[in-house]
């Protein structure tokens, strides 16, 4: 076998991004199931808890943009280091709100500092892993995203429960301080790294030579931020983002709240759904990285090829999730598995459209196209988040708010393939990677 040839230990590093991602998401979800809790206690109407969304969104947004230039500066070790100290400080400082203003305070803390977990990863990615294989180490490592969201209504009900609203807080913020452990005892580029053979290092380098690291340094960023959005790629990413960013958000944060309003689910009651839709998205993950893999292996298609009909699959189910609220009508677990379906095919389409950067981008620039991307996509967040608030609290005034659910899952519905669209027949037919610049 190839891998047992060239050696696995990229393999080791993708571990230890995906339980960092998985960390970032258990941290974000814990306000999401807290909400019926935190909003009678602290009088939140349906604006109150979008804006409080927002207040995330908008700080993960402008982080984005800046902290992946950062990463391309300072390199992934210190930088995906730095990011996780202060989202994990951020997370328990939640345990500190005592009004509605504090939330959106510490909730723009965590966003900022969270923004530098897909920036760091993907960076990582690139630096070790062939481009064959990059979609589906992110399809791994971006499944950490569910695993959080699974572990979070199993955990964070019962410690609430049993303890706490605060001390849910505390307990999932110091997790990701044990991850640091890990981290600096394991990570190293490939080129410095005392663990890497040199064959899998060869291998690492091997459909991308104009990328190796020279002397054991990494890259500094050598195209600016200006001269990136000149180029067609860049503004490829940051519409994909824009327009399917925030269907993910709205599920994360507003799925245990559909559940409560359309089905009457109390306490624990709404853990075992959410656990079902999330366990989905970790098989949706891992094989939507999977898939232009086979296309490539098996049928001998170009990169650009598998990559561009893969997405095109994945942009197709989510239009599913228009006809959720008919299904359940008829049992509530029809509407759950629908939903799954859906948030399974988003995070198969997440696993290429972050791979489609290092597709198309030299990894001294990576970082900062993500962190743009990034941003588009925490602005689509925060358009998503305000419009779901405004309908919510309209349709709920008039005793009708599964109308507004409606609406809501019909924009979720068509913005996949709206998006593949205007990425891959308008903007970059040919994804035509960027070089000598």
């Amino acid at each position: 076998m190839e891998n047992t040839k060239v050696g696995n230990y990229r393999w080791t590093i993708c571990s230890l991004v995906f339980f960092a991602t998985t960390i970032n998401y258990l941290d974000r979800q814990v306000i999401s199931l807290l909400k019926p809790q935190l909003e009678k206690e602290f009088n939140w109407s349906e604006s109150d808890y979008s804006n409080i969304v927002i207040a995330f969104t908008l700080a993960y947004a402008l982080g984005m943009l800046g902290v992946g230039r950062v990463i391309d500066k300072i390199g992934t070790k210190l930088g995906y280091a730095f990011s996780l100290i202060l989202w994990s400080i951020a997370a328990m400082l939640h345990a500190l709100a005592t009004s509605t203003f504090s939330f959106v305070a510490y909730r723009a803390l965590l966003g900022v500092s969270e923004s530098g977990n897909f920036p760091a990863a993907i960076k990582t990615v690139a630096e070790w892993f062939p481009k064959k294989e990059r979609a589906l180490a992110t399809g791994i490592f971006n499944s950490g995203t569910n695993i959080g969201a699974i572990i979070a209504p199993i955990v964070v009900p019962w410690i609430a429960i049993n303890y706490s609203w605060q001390m849910a807080f505390i307990a999932t913020g110091a997790v990701g301080l044990v991850w640091l452990i890990f981290w600096f005892t394991m990570y190293e580029i490939p080129a410095k790294h005392k663990k890497l053979s040199q064959a899998e290092y060869d291998y690492i380098l091997s459909d991308n030579k104009e990328e190796e690291v020279v002397d054991g340094k990494e890259e500094e960023p050598k195209i600016s931020w200006l001269k990136l959005l000149t180029f067609k790629q860049t503004w490829a990413f940051i519409m994909g983002k824009f327009l399917t960013d925030g269907i993910w958000w709205f599920f994360l944060f507003w799925l245990p709240a559909f559940l409560i309003a359309e089905y009457g689910l109390v306490g624990m009651q709404v853990s075992f759904p959410i656990v079902v839709v999330y366990t989905m998205t970790c098989f949706g993950s891992i094989l939507g990285g999977w898939l232009p893999l086979w296309f490539v292996k098996s049928k001998g298609w170009t990169i650009v090829r598998a990559r561009k009909t893969s997405m095109f699959i994945y942009a197709l189910f989510p239009l599913m999730v228009i006809f959720s609220q008919q299904a359940g009508s008829y049992n509530m677990w029809y509407a759950v598995i629908i939903i799954g379906i859906a948030a399974s095919a988003h995070q198969a389409w997440s696993a290429n459209i972050f791979t489609t950067v290092s597709d198309m981008f030299p990894k001294s620039s990576i970082g900062s196209v993500i962190g743009m991307g990034g941003m588009a996509g925490g602005f689509g967040g925060m358009a998503v988040a305000k419009t779901a608030g405004l309908l919510f609290d309209h349709y709920k005034a008039l005793g009708q708010i599964e109308t507004g659910y409606y609406i809501m899952f019909l924009v979720c519905g068509t913005a996949y393939l709206i998006a593949w669209f205007i990425m891959f027949r308008m903007l970059v037919p040919n994804m035509t990677p960027i070089k000598n610049i």
